[in-house]
């Protein structure tokens, strides 16, 4: 970072992703018995480890984007995952994610994922994998994804347990802990990853799913919309204005206004903005720049420019009066053969020119004898004229009040190009607008309430002194709330919200992208498989893959009753019944038809 007292420098990273490198599984790892691996399955970064206690174990070995890619046509076996892609623009067309929005629809590169993580985590086992797998999932996660993926681990991988939980929940988890708080189980969790923000309510300790919501705003929608304001403001530099720029750009330069209205006048101040802009330096090549050119060097070099201009004009001319002269010779020589009497080559030529008679060709001579009588005269003018531009630059014989003194007193100050701050987005109120459409999604174009009106329509489904209890722990979590200012902002917001003298306590999550696997750690520390929480091979055959067992930290099972059809109730008939009389043997006439109610045949 550069900067001084004047403005404020800063230069891209442009991170480069290094390959992630295949552990050995340690023996702590195997026994007694098989460790749980913990994957924090996030749709914008997946971390994996173990279950272990320690500051080398104890912590995600693996750190990595959810994306593949993989060229068209290209074996399974050449598909890149994650760091395996050291820069995701020139294959960003290629990229795919298991995600759509929040929730895993794409098994196929779930698949490549599991793969990815167990392979470089060290387990070899051929045919399965023997450790328990505990896995976050979305809140109310729909049952077909949650079958899907209990079908792709225990069949695929042949694991022996699953659990699956809520990545906010087990950030709160590991926060309480943290804080000695074990006695706080009733509160509000506000979440906001990279797809879509929620507000999830917890009363007793438990998820009140009923009143979940989800607010489709995060991080890719904030990075999407600072590069579309940066490419408006920059047209010249579409091509730099790159997503993963962007999203360093909101990671380590934007913050969130207390008072959004407020702050943005603050920056009508020329003086704040100088102070508050930051200026962010794109590369750029510097060939050819040297350094500041004097006033003497740029009429040497406007001199030769128009010399070689009056060169190439020249040099046309000549062409040009040649062509004609061409021309006119052909012409003469064709009247010749007229004056000579060679009426028949005379007529042949006259066709092939395209011309009718003699008059016309003698119209046509005399016009191109002037021609070129002008074009010579042009030429001659032009050498004449090209005289004192070798003594001077003709300025003295135009001007002849103009003297040397002049030149050395009255310079023309010109300005002087800076290629360096050509290349500069001066990133302004851009670095509070992008993190605004939590609160306001309408200034991207969504149709739908921010995250704290839905916190207040959340809050307005319970009872006085639920909402009391919910507004005392109200906890931040989640990687798209690390702004600078985000739980000062919360806190207005809920100061305006409550009643007159209410309480209410915002805390925000120790590391708030990582805290979510921290907190499955110690959860499967805690809760050993076998017990409650846990999903084994015997209830995933006996109950189904869709199947969850519950506990503090995930979705609330309900499990889908899928109704009967009903058979339908026999719907009446008319029958005819037509009365008969014999009036004789041959004959047979029948009465007017009566009809009476029959019920169907099932």
């Amino acid at each position: 970072k550069l900067s001084n007292t004047t403005c404020k420098i800063f230069s891209f990273q442009d991170y480069k992703s290094s390959l992630d490198p295949i552990f050995e599984i340690s023996a702590e790892c195997l026994q007694p018995s098989p460790v749980p691996i913990i994957i924090d399955n996030g749709s914008f970064q997946t971390r994996a480890g173990w279950a272990c206690k320690g500051d080398e174990l104890g912590a995600p070995r693996l750190l990595f984007k959810s994306v593949a890619a993989r060229s068209r046509g290209a074996a399974r076996s050449e598909t890149q995952i994650g760091n395996d892609i050291s820069n995701l623009e020139p294959v960003r067309w290629l990229l795919k994610s298991q995600f759509d929005r929040n929730v895993v629809v794409n098994f196929e590169i779930q698949e490549l994922m599991f793969d990815y993580i167990f392979s470089h985590l060290g387990v070899v086992t051929e045919g399965s994998v023997e450790h328990p797998i505990v896995l976050t999932e979305a809140p109310c996660n729909p049952l077909h994804s949650r079958q899907m993926m209990s079908e792709l681990l225990f069949e695929c991988y042949r694991v022996p347990h699953v659990s699956y939980g809520i990545d906010c929940l087990y950030s709160l988890y590991y926060n309480n802990a943290l804080s000695n708080l074990t006695h706080q189980n009733t509160g509000i969790v506000l979440s906001s990853g990279y797809h879509c923000s929620h507000i999830l309510p917890v009363i007793n300790g438990r998820l009140d799913a009923g009143n979940c919501k989800r607010v489709n705003v995060g991080g890719s929608q904030a990075a999407s919309y600072l590069q579309r304001l940066l490419q408006l403001k920059y047209p010249g530099h579409l091509a730099a204005v790159t997503l993963s720029r962007m999203e360093e750009l909101l990671h380590e330069h934007s913050y969130t206004a207390t008072d959004y209205h407020q702050e943005l006048e603050k920056w009508r101040s020329v003086e704040f903005y100088e102070q508050e802009v930051h200026r962010m330096q794109l590369p750029f090549s510097a060939k050819g720049l040297g350094g500041v050119v004097s006033v003497e060097e740029r009429q040497e070099r406007r001199t030769q420019q128009l010399r070689r201009l009056q060169e190439i004009n020249a040099r046309r001319r000549e062409e040009k009066l040649q062509q004609d002269q061409e021309r006119l010779d052909k012409l003469l020589t064709v009247q010749e053969l007229l004056e000579d009497g060679y009426l028949e080559q005379f007529h042949k030529n006259l066709v092939q020119l395209n011309m009718d008679s003699a008059e016309e060709l003698q119209s046509y001579i005399n016009k191109l004898s002037l021609v070129v009588e002008q074009g010579r005269q042009r030429l001659l003018q032009a050498s004449e004229m090209e005289q004192p531009m070798d003594e001077g630059d003709g300025v003295t014989e135009m001007d002849p009040d103009f003297s040397e003194e002049n030149t050395e007193t009255e310079k023309p100050v010109q300005p002087v190009f800076n290629m360096a701050e050509y290349h500069q987005l001066f990133v302004g109120t851009e670095r509070l607008r992008v993190s605004e459409i939590l609160f306001q999604p309408s200034l991207i174009g969504e149709d739908q309430m921010g995250m704290m009106e839905t916190l207040q329509y959340v809050l307005a489904g319970y009872t006085p002194e639920q909402q009391e209890a919910l507004a005392r722990n109200v906890f931040l979590t989640g990687g798209n709330l690390q702004y600078p200012g985000m739980k000062e902002r919360i806190e207005r917001e809920l100061l305006a919200m409550r009643p007159f003298q209410s309480h209410f306590q915002v805390m925000m999550a120790s590391r708030p992208a990582v805290d979510a696997w921290y907190g499955a750690r110690d959860w499967a520390l805690e809760h050993p498989p076998g017990g409650e929480g846990w999903i084994s091979r015997q209830d995933y055959e006996e109950k189904g893959g869709e199947y969850l067992s519950e506990h503090c930290a995930s979705n609330v099972f309900i499990p889908m009753k899928i109704a009967k059809p009903v058979p339908r109730l026999a719907e009446p008939l008319l029958v005819p019944i037509t009365t008969m009389t014999a009036a004789s043997p041959d004959s047979v006439s029948a009465s007017p038809s009566t009809f009476t109610l029959a019920p169907t045949q099932t």
